[in-house]
């Protein structure tokens, strides 16, 4: 069992909760994930990991009410337990691993979305943590949907960019516009974009990075569901090469991945009608943790 040391509505039906997870705490990265459960009931889902403490052995996660179980997850209270929380799971991100002093040589873009800029917070609280070039572009609908602005404004200050659809709060457009604004217009330049939220948004930022010669970088962590390879909703199309993002990402070179035919399985994978298709027309590559469970 884990014990909740803090519980919090961001937004409506958006949740923190912060873990006391000392385990997962001292060795996770910025990119991985963990899987948790409420109760000995509720099904598993992968969440990526917003935040950590290493002193305080706690985990930060972000959570979008959407069915029962995420619903359980969300009435946990303060001093509460969850039943269980395992990772961490996936690769970090990659400059976790490389040469620092390569890593300084370059200017970031993060671009995030949605649910997608909760795992954007440990990349860019990182960055400067390690002294690296960094701006960020977080987008939403309205003013009212935003979440974790303290945070971010807190570690990016005047790097921060803020997007509404709707106009209504900091700039207005989709983070594509802000993009655009941001490299044509003023002139910024980027050595590499990271983008992370809805697979529409990612497509599109993706694309518009590209344009300009950005590589890219973008988590299909949307797309998980049972977060170990197991279930086969993950599966995607990475230049050419079947991938798991649970097991080989989430993170991957946004240039090599099919977002037409991912956004397509996607919409196959949540009826039992498309389940069943995916997995006769996908043979033994449907699933990504051993190929040939049934």
């Amino acid at each position: 069992m884990f014990r909740i040391v803090k519980a919090e509505m961001l937004v409506e039906k958006i949740y923190l909760l912060e873990v006391e997870a000392p385990r997962i705490a001292h060795t996770c990265e910025p990119g991985q994930f963990v899987i948790v459960r409420a109760d000995e009931t509720a099904e598993r889902i992968p969440l990526t990991i917003c935040d950590y403490d290493r002193e305080r052995g706690t985990v930060t996660l972000v959570i979008q009410v959407i069915g029962a179980s995420s619903y359980k997850i969300s009435m946990l209270k303060t001093g509460d337990m969850m039943a269980d929380i395992t990772g961490p799971l996936g690769e970090p991100s990659e400059f976790v691993n490389e040469p620092i002093e390569e890593v300084r040589k370059r200017n970031y873009l993060f671009v995030c979305g949605g649910l997608g800029t909760a795992p954007v917070l440990p990349q860019i609280k990182w960055m400067k943590d390690h002294d690296v070039s960094f701006d960020v572009i977080v987008g939403t609908k309205s003013h009212s949907t935003l979440i974790l602005e303290k945070e971010f404004e807190e570690i990016a200050g005047e790097h921060y960019f803020i997007t509404t659809d709707d106009g209504s709060y900091k700039r207005s457009g989709m983070v594509t516009v802000c993009m655009e604004d941001l490299i044509a217009n003023e002139k910024r330049h980027y050595d590499i974009c990271v983008a992370i939220g809805p697979m529409i948004m990612m497509k599109f930022a993706a694309k518009t990075a590209l344009n300009y010669g950005i590589h890219t970088i973008v988590s299909m962590n949307p797309i998980m569901v049972d977060g170990t390879g197991m279930c086969g909703a993950c599966r995607l199309m990475v230049d050419g090469e079947v991938k798991f993002a649970c097991v080989d990402g989430p993170e991957f070179d946004a240039a090599k991945v099919d977002f037409d035919a991912a956004m397509k399985r996607m919409a196959l994978y949540k009826t039992e009608e498309g389940r069943a298709y995916l997995k006769a027309q996908e043979g033994d590559t449907h699933h990504g943790g051993c190929g040939n469970c049934s």
